[in-house]
């Protein structure tokens, strides 16, 4: 079986910025506070002013202007706030692939992460980590184009029928793109929660126990990946990890969000 640890020695891993390791432990604690969270991001300028733009941006639809980072917390919520950051410097962090369109590959991550977050507030499940989970799965495909940059043509041809790309990965390298995340994360001190989501968000259901985040993750990419964007998408998801998960397909129905009025960071 191929070793992670081998092939992560293959490649130039991002270096995570002192702020950005600072966010991370504050995703540890459970005692953190916006103050401290804002105290941390304000270290960054560039950062600080991406967040409070886009913290004014039409995605929020907030009543006022935000002008610092506690009315952003304070109106947006810390969790809020901390993911959006995070996924930021990670943007910042992983390197520009060529024969991959960086808006496209950033929109489908910021797409997968709001279907995440949709689902796991059905489930009454954090929806932060669900977010910041969902939003991290597919960089390990830039880790993938950098060591073997062949293989990206193969594992991005088409057609891409919805899971396909973690198939291909899988038949080139041994590993998903999740799985080799999930071993990023675990060095970079992520909580243990999100690590095994990542682990288990191409095959749920040999997951021992049942991974319920890594399910959703499964779920929320696989709706990023597919061509259209209607209700109709939900007839084609996995019946067992939907069963499995206990999700409601009338509410699903019902409530099926618009994937273009999800976040997405430029």
């Amino acid at each position: 079986m191929p070793d992670i640890a081998v092939f992560l020695q293959t490649v130039k891993l991002p270096v995570m910025s002192e702020v950005a390791q600072a966010l991370i432990r504050t995703l540890n604690d459970e005692d953190a506070t916006g103050p401290q969270v804002a105290a941390i991001i304000g270290k960054d300028a560039a950062l600080t002013v991406k967040l409070l733009r886009l913290a004014n941006s039409a995605s929020f639809g907030l009543s006022r202007n935000v002008s610092t980072l506690d009315d952003a917390i304070s109106l947006v919520g810390m969790a809020r706030v901390r993911t959006l950051g995070l996924a930021a410097m990670m943007g910042d962090a992983f390197p520009v692939i060529d024969g991959l369109s960086r808006a496209e590959f950033w929109r489908g991550c910021m797409v997968s992460a709001g279907y995440a977050q949709w689902l796991s507030g059905h489930l009454g499940m954090d929806g932060g980590r669900a977010w910041l989970a969902s939003m991290m799965v597919r960089l390990g495909e830039l880790l993938i184009a950098q060591a073997e940059p062949g293989h990206l043509s193969a594992i991005e041809r088409l057609p891409l029928p919805p899971g396909g790309r973690w198939e291909r990965e899988l038949q080139l390298t041994g590993f998903s793109e999740g799985q080799i995340m999930a071993e990023l994360a675990r060095r970079w001190n992520f909580p243990a929660d999100i690590v095994r989501a990542l682990d288990t968000s191409s095959d749920p259901m040999v997951a021992k126990p049942f991974n319920r985040l890594g399910a959703i993750v499964h779920l929320s990419v696989l709706l990023a990946d597919m061509p259209s964007a209607g209700p109709e998408t939900l007839e084609e998801l996995p019946e067992d990890v939907v069963h499995a998960l206990q999700l409601n397909p009338e509410w699903m129905q019902g409530k099926f969000p618009d994937p273009d009025a999800f976040v997405q960071i430029e």
